[in-house]
């Protein structure tokens, strides 16, 4: 079953569950509103008794100048706006806590908050005093000029794996779950070297010795988006009419999923360049053909570029397909 969570204008009230509609504009400034919410904002646990909340960057205007991490309601860190990531430490064992981002504009204003995400902290250990092991085989390659794909095989330790934590040099950019061996980084630049290396935390907080430096250079070029090497191909549209209306049709290829360690569930389509629907996969997502259709209204003759992108089993947005045209009432080609 597929539920869609936010759609434009278009399509406002032939779907299910609206989030934001209209993608036109609304007369008002950038200077005169507040940072959009922060998107694909995720949670993982890094120990007993730590988290580590992660979030794409912002961008466009207005610019953000700090962004701000809540525990339920409270207020638990600010981080510049040049970050998209934290530890929230101090947390209990055993215990699920949900957070969330908002955004505070350069101006003093603060944005929405993100959507709620969950992570539950595992059992403290007791006199627990052995770090992992070493992870081995670390492995890496660019994914288009602004992500890089790392993998890894998995430490082993007396209490279990608990989380795994990616440095660029000596700055720690990422964590993942102890019972993940590869991620996708992103917000690289092209045409850069760059070199990774991975370390395995208990839920002790003891923490491996560094893996061996995987080095990567992203290709030139601007790229689309992030992780654009990880896009959806295939991206086909065109559009029918029924009872009247017009149904846009949409077929693609998702990310390989041994290529990404995961499935994807989630998409993103833009028309004009804009959101219009996102769709989630509430059963078995597909991993060799992906097809959709909905909505756009009952007017003849209105043209429309599409193109969708996928949410990374990371919480990161992959760059977008290629773009697709297509006008409503014309003939299939």
């Amino acid at each position: 079953m597929r539920r869609v969570l936010l759609r434009a204008a278009m399509v406002c009230g032939a779907l299910l569950m609206v989030v934001s509609c209209g993608w036109g504009g609304d007369g008002t400034a950038a200077g005169d509103r507040p940072p959009a919410a922060p998107a694909g904002v995720t949670a993982a646990a890094g120990s007993s008794t730590s988290v580590h909340v992660m979030w794409n960057r912002a961008s466009g205007k207005p610019e953000v100048a700090h962004y701000e991490v809540y525990r339920g309601t409270t207020m638990v860190k600010e981080v510049p706006g040049s970050d998209h990531m934290v530890d929230i430490t101090r947390l209990k064992p055993s215990t699920e806590y949900a957070f969330s981002v908002r955004a505070r504009g350069a101006d003093g204003r603060l944005g929405p908050p993100s959507e709620r995400v969950r992570a539950t902290t595992p059992a403290a250990t007791a006199s627990d005093a052995r770090a992992p092991s070493t992870p081995e085989r670390p492995r890496g390659k660019a994914a288009g000029s602004r992500a890089a794909q790392l993998s890894w095989e998995r430490s082993t330790d007396n209490q279990g794996v608990a989380s795994y934590d990616i440095y660029q040099g000596d700055s720690k950019i990422h964590s993942v779950g102890g019972a993940q061996s590869a991620t996708v980084v992103t917000g690289l630049r092209p045409g850069t070297r760059y070199s990774f290396t991975v370390r395995a935390r208990d839920a002790a907080d003891n923490v491996s010795p560094a893996s061996v430096a995987v080095r990567i250079t992203t290709p030139a070029g601007s790229g689309d988006g992030k992780g654009t090497g990880l896009a959806p191909t295939g991206f086909r549209a065109s559009t029918h009419r029924t009872d009247g209306a017009y149904y846009l049709d949409l077929s693609w290829i998702p990310p390989d999923a041994e290529t990404i360690d995961g499935v994807i569930t989630e998409y993103q389509i833009q028309l004009d360049r804009q959101p219009a629907t996102s769709l989630v996969w509430g059963g078995t997502a597909p991993r060799e053909k992906a097809t959709y259709s909905f909505y756009v209204g009952r007017e003849a003759g209105v043209t429309q570029r599409v193109r969708i992108r996928a949410k990374l089993p990371d919480g990161t947005w992959s760059g977008f397909s290629a773009e697709r045209t297509v006008t409503t009432g014309a003939a299939r080609p």
